[in-house]
């Protein structure tokens, strides 16, 4: 690996854990090719969307996205939104950047942005989500060769002035979702900026549900069944919960060198997964011509507590 490509700190062994609730073998497997299904329905499928007018081509994608999300198994939130109004959508492109944690995340993003996915050529060659991709319109880009940086700028900034809306990861790579995360790079809001699109920031997370507390009374006979009354109330109300207020969850974390396989078991074994995304305002390209200032601008957005409020309540 070149050394100017962006690595993170994060491993499969350190940050993938689940200490929540876990799913029988049989429940896991039935997800398991649940979401696998679900998937390749999308990839026969996407030929004959793509004849479809933009409107319910986006209805279906988002469907879809959303569907296969909860085959596998992880519920959804989602904070914000609509991203724009829908008369905008063929002739206004947006850059939509997200935090990156996981292999959920394309999808996810899918459920509420469908768009143009940057991502690394390796892509195209995984089975299921390659050939999908690929159809799904995807820029890939050689994250190897540094010479071809300014090919992928203007790539994306002819996407943008196509009226499209392009989704990357300027991370440049998965960080576990406990901490801070990645710098942004900036090559992509320098094809914002050419294309005079605005920059949509989304902030992504994974919510696991703590384990349901249980126990039985020390004395008299009353007493266990009250506190089982007391049990099912308490789940009840983590089950009604704002996600922010549960644990991170390891379980989603595609970090390091994590096998995509093992990536996908830990998911559906993981019982309590709640994916939640967060649509945060637009940033205007217009008259910010330092493509590092709004890649930092972004990055703040995403990465700030302010983020964790709902998106009426934060500016910047």
């Amino acid at each position: 690996m070149n050394p100017w490509l962006p690595t993170a700190p994060c491993t499969p062994e350190a940050c993938a854990g689940h200490d929540g609730r876990v799913r029988c073998r049989p429940a896991a497997a039935a997800l398991l090719l649940a979401g696998c299904l679900c998937v390749m329905a999308g990839a026969l499928g996407a030929p004959f969307v793509a004849l479809l007018g933009a409107a319910l081509r986006e209805r279906l994608i988002r469907r879809w996205a959303y569907g296969v999300v909860r085959a596998f198994g992880v519920r959804v939130s989602v904070v914000g939104g609509p991203a724009e109004p829908a008369g905008e959508l063929a002739t206004t492109g947006t850059l939509v950047v997200a935090n990156h944690i996981s292999w959920l995340d394309i999808p996810l993003l899918a459920a509420v942005l469908p768009g143009r996915m940057l991502a690394k050529s390796e892509i195209r060659g995984w089975p299921l989500l390659g050939p999908l991709a690929a159809r799904g319109g995807t820029l890939f880009v050689e994250r190897d060769r540094l010479r071809a940086l300014p090919t992928t700028v203007r790539t994306i900034g002819a996407a943008l002035r196509g009226g499209s809306r392009v989704v990357v990861f300027p991370e440049g790579t998965t960080w576990c979702g406990r901490g801070p995360g990645g710098r942004f790079a900036p090559a992509a809001f320098q094809a914002a900026i050419d294309a005079d699109a605005a920059i949509r920031p989304v902030r992504i997370a994974y919510r696991a549900t703590p384990p349901r507390r249980t126990g039985t009374g020390r004395t008299g006979h009353n007493e266990p069944v009250e506190r089982n009354a007391r049990t099912e109330r308490n789940a009840q109300a983590e089950h009604n919960a704002p996600t922010e207020h549960n644990e991170p969850a390891g379980a989603a974390a595609f970090v390091g060198d994590d096998p995509l396989v093992a990536s996908l078991w830990r998911v559906v074994t993981a019982a309590g997964l709640t994916a939640e995304i967060r649509v945060l305002p637009q940033i205007p390209a217009t008259g910010r011509p330092d493509r590092r200032e709004l890649a930092r601008r972004a990055q703040t957005a995403v990465a700030n507590e302010s983020a964790n409020r709902p998106p009426e309540s934060v500016h910047h």
